[in-house]
């Protein structure tokens, strides 16, 4: 990333923070971690995650800024564990993203399987129905049947 480019993200950065209230920053935050949504800065700032994760100066006025919002109560404060991982590098897990991949995989499969039970049970419930108007309308058949009124009347061959 350029130095110029940079500078521009940092300042597309500053002023997008400067727009925002407290009411907006509460609905960009992700639950699980108590961190302002990463996704979220990047469609709203139009700063790109690259440069989330790799200007210097996005990312200390990011951390700047979520200080702030903990000081003012707008942001929970850190866990104890979320202290000690700040100063840490992310560990790197091989197989993370495939685990992720496949957890989403078998959510689709799992709502795929649930909604095809549904199906064949309303499916089930019309043969059912199906199967009741076929009897009532047999005796119905059986008794034209008995009437011959359709061996009377000519073909049209």
């Amino acid at each position: 990333m350029s130095r110029q480019k940079g500078q521009l993200y940092y300042e597309k950065f500053m002023s997008w923070a400067s727009t925002m209230s407290d009411e907006d920053f509460v609905r960009i935050i992700y639950p699980h971690t108590g961190k302002l949504n990463k996704a979220d800065i990047k469609k709203l700032s139009g700063v790109s995650a690259e440069a989330l994760k790799n200007n210097k100066k996005v990312k200390d006025a990011l951390k700047d800024l979520e200080g702030d919002l903990r000081e003012r109560g707008v942001l929970p404060p850190l866990s104890e564990s979320g202290k000690a991982n700040q100063s840490k590098p992310k560990e790197y897990k091989p197989g993370a993203d495939r685990e992720r991949m496949n957890d989403i995989h078998k959510s689709h499969l799992e709502r795929d399987n649930h909604d095809l039970r549904v199906q064949v049970e309303e499916l089930e419930k019309q043969v059912e129905t199906l199967k009741s108007q076929l009897a009532a309308n047999g005796e119905l058949v059986e008794a034209i049947g008995e009437l011959e009124v359709f061996t009377l009347c000519p073909s049209k061959h």
